[in-house]
């Protein structure tokens, strides 16, 4: 007799973990279904090298939103907290920013900055409070959707009319304007042209940049941490406080069909051919994979299957991990500053110019990349004296033109080795193993459509109100006791646990209701 469950959620990363948590919280039976042996997603910490560990996706932690923590009473180590952002320049003068904190720039533009960081802190807090809770719908005559959007407009008004208006211009505007517009520096307009793409198919010119500049702030104001163990310790945090609550998580078990009678969701079916059953299914997975894949496009209008098969989510970030025999040398830093985010983006127009290939299905020559060593700050990822470097390459379109073939793959590789090199000259010595994820791999292993990160590309007309797409912005799918919690979802990518919160809420909310 199949077993009969509350909830079902499909796939155990971070989301799934923290709707499934708040779920079992609330009193339901609740069961999670995880394709890959380990939990957490992209959030995991994983073997690459003999004795060498590294943060396999996601590799530091700074959206994690602070309702999550408080309920489901998270406590998680961190080996390192408020990290700075260094900003590497050939010849040692590098520029380090952290908080409304900046080295390494005149005096004006240190000014400038404090005012800068001040203003997105401002409007990325508002952001934030809009991020913890389904977007209404436009439209609607519903009472609460009414209100959240009164309240939204309200908020904006009392930013001032001067912020207001400010927030308005900004919003879709690029980076590249503000930062040229505002600063001398060019390591500095560098770095934070690579802070609002990163993880993105966008260039520092591209409009909406600095809406993923104010997402980005949006969680712990843009403060940077690593948790002790790795990325991978914030998941396994999230399942005990899932097992906790009741909840049962089944690993190595891929879904292979969400199940649908008389069009209502009862279950699914996994590769192996069991069956679970329940009214309630919650995919973790991205909007295409489960409405064309694991549901099937006949089961739900033909308009709404266009639509989410429109939705752009083409990956254009690498992932290089190494594995270092010693720390390699780095000309004006101390070891010290090993413990920081170093960023390879020498001005604003560098990374725009690494971008252009990119629009054709090329990889770029002269890459932007955001490194960390997470050894330094944790020992437990490699053996005593050595250690892994992490580092995000962008950019590498998922549909490369000649496609990710082995020689390819080893062209960027060295590609991104050689650029490293210009600013670590003694790594080539230091390497004694090399792994590159592109985003083929990491649609292959952490199941995420297209290999981005945020399970569809993160501008305006994929925001808040039309996210995943218009009709479907409240996690409930048009197919009854569908749901979804993932990243494709209100407000989008990076570890935060938004979505999940918000989707758990959502179901237990309609339960009432109905």
């Amino acid at each position: 007799m199949t077993e009969q469950y509350d909830a079902i959620v499909i796939g155990a990363g971070h989301n799934g973990l923290v709707c499934a948590a708040l779920l079992g919280k609330a009193g339901r039976k609740v069961l999670v279904l995880e394709a890959n042996e380990q939990v957490g997603g992209a959030a995991v910490t994983r073997r690459f090298a003999d004795d060498y560990s590294v943060p396999a996706c996601a590799h530091l932690l700074y959206q994690l939103q602070p309702q999550v923590k408080k309920d489901l009473g998270l406590n998680i180590a961190l080996a390192s907290d408020d990290m700075e952002t260094v900003a590497l320049s050939t010849d040692g003068q590098h520029v380090r920013y952290s908080g409304d904190r900046v080295q390494g720039v005149s005096d004006a533009d240190a000014a400038s900055y404090r005012e800068f960081h001040r203003r997105m802190g401002r409007f990325a807090n508002l952001l934030q409070t809009y991020l913890n809770k389904p977007p209404p719908r436009l439209g609607t005559k519903d009472r609460k959707d009414l209100v959240t959007l009164a309240r939204l407009g309200l908020d904006l008004r009392m930013l001032g009319r001067k912020e207001m208006r400010e927030f308005l211009r900004l919003i879709g505007m690029n980076i590249h304007d503000e930062v040229t517009e505002r600063f001398e520096s060019k390591l500095l307009k560098g770095a934070l042209s690579l802070d609002a793409v990163v993880g993105t198919h966008l260039g520092p010119r591209s409009p909406n940049t600095i809406m993923t500049y104010l997402y980005r702030l949006a969680g712990n104001a843009g403060r940077l941490a690593a948790p002790a163990g790795g990325m991978g310790a914030v998941s396994e945090a999230l399942a005990q406080a899932a097992r906790s609550h009741g909840v049962t998580i089944r690993t190595g078990m891929p879904v292979q069909r969400v199940i649908v009678d008389n069009g209502r969701v009862t279950g699914v079916e996994t590769q192996n051919g069991e069956n679970f059953a329940s009214f309630t299914v919650i995919s973790n997975a991205d909007p295409k994979t489960t409405i064309l894949n694991l549901v099937g496009a006949r089961h739900v209008e033909t308009g709404f299957a266009r639509r989410i098969s429109n939705i752009r989510m083409q990956g254009n970030a690498a992932k290089l991990h190494l594995a270092l025999d010693g720390l390699p040398v780095v000309q004006g830093l101390e070891k010290k500053d090993f413990g920081a985010r170093l960023l390879i983006a020498p001005d604003e127009h560098y990374v725009e110019r690494a971008f252009n290939p990119a629009k054709y299905g090329e990889t770029s020559p002269e890459p932007v990349l955001e490194i960390s060593i997470p050894s330094f700050r944790d020992s437990t990822l490699a053996p005593t004296g050595k250690h892994v470097l992490s580092a995000i390459v962008q950019y590498a379109p998922y549909r490369l033109k000649k496609g990710w073939d082995k020689a390819a793959r080893e062209a960027f590789k060295e590609t991104t080795l050689r650029k490293i090199t210009e600013f670590m000259p003694d790594i080539d010595g230091r390497i004694t193993a090399v792994e590159l994820l592109t985003p083929v791999d990491i649609e292959q292993e952490f199941h995420m459509g297209g290999g981005h990160w945020h399970h569809g590309e993160f501008t305006l007309d994929q925001f808040m109100f039309v996210r995943p797409v218009s009709g479907a912005a409240q996690y409930a799918m048009p197919l009854d006791g569908l749901f979804l919690c993932g990243a494709g979802t209100h407000p989008g990518g990076g570890v935060s646990g938004a979505a999940g919160r918000n989707a758990a809420r959502a179901i237990l909310g309609r339960e009432k209701s109905a």
